[in-house]
């Protein structure tokens, strides 16, 4: 069992027997799970109860799970939870669209029960980790990362980023000119397992290189290895 007291986690799924299993295992694992079927229940039970992680499916019967991100992201007493999509849709842009809007990870069904728990308790010690001392400026050709204040820009112009994007970036930047691996990647910014196969950080990768605009050719991709950030 891991070390999950008062963590509480609400898993948002329409499918009884995928809703059952999910919670079932989380309360082995020790967390306090809330479960709905339907995305404005799941709103307002994040609303009263500011789970640490949620478990979002994408298709629900009276919203989408996507709109369900949105208005979570927008609320300040639920924009920083950690965001799961779990859905059957397994084409990358259904995954772009779902970070789009907020979400920091994304699993397709079928998932493996215990890939899912351990990415549970990646996100739960996100939202729990204490926030960074480093307040030193990054600063790279047109980008710029002011850790002080959590901000990016690119060309003097704000970048809009989620959580994810913005550790993303944090990482390849404060290790510009040296290769960074997808394993790397998935251990230092997800706390994931270095040997997880996903296309997660792929997916964040394009979407990061999207916001980048003229800074977008920062991040080289090195074939079959990973990735670099250089001017």
């Amino acid at each position: 069992m891991t070390d999950s007291n008062a963590i509480s986690v609400l898993v948002v799924e329409d499918e009884p027997d995928i809703r059952d299993l999910i919670t079932l295992n989380l309360r082995r694992e020790g967390y306090t799970v809330f479960d709905t079927d339907h995305g404005a229940k799941g709103l307002a039970i994040a609303r009263r109860e500011r789970p640490a992680v949620v478990l979002l499916d994408l298709m629900l019967p009276d919203m989408s799970g996507r709109d369900v991100c949105t208005e979570l992201r927008a609320e300040p007493s639920t924009r920083d939870c950690y965001i799961i999509m779990v859905t059957a849709r397994t084409q990358e842009h259904d995954r772009i669209r779902g970070f789009e809007v907020g979400a920091d990870d994304y699993v397709t069904k079928p998932f493996s029960v215990r890939e899912l728990v351990l990415r549970v308790a990646a996100g739960a010690r996100r939202v729990q980790a204490a926030p960074t001392n480093d307040t030193s400026v990054v600063e790279i050709g047109l980008v710029r990362i002011d850790q002080g204040a959590h901000r990016a820009y690119v060309d003097g112009s704000e970048l809009s980023l989620t959580a994810t994007e913005y550790r993303l970036l944090v990482w390849l930047a404060s290790h510009a000119g040296r290769l960074c691996s997808r394993g790397e990647l998935l251990k230092e910014v997800w706390e994931l397992p270095p040997d997880l196969n996903t296309r997660t950080v792929d997916t964040h990768v394009k979407r990061l290189r999207q916001k980048l605009g003229p800074a977008a050719q920062y991040v080289e991709t090195v074939r079959g290895a990973g990735y670099r950030f250089s001017q």
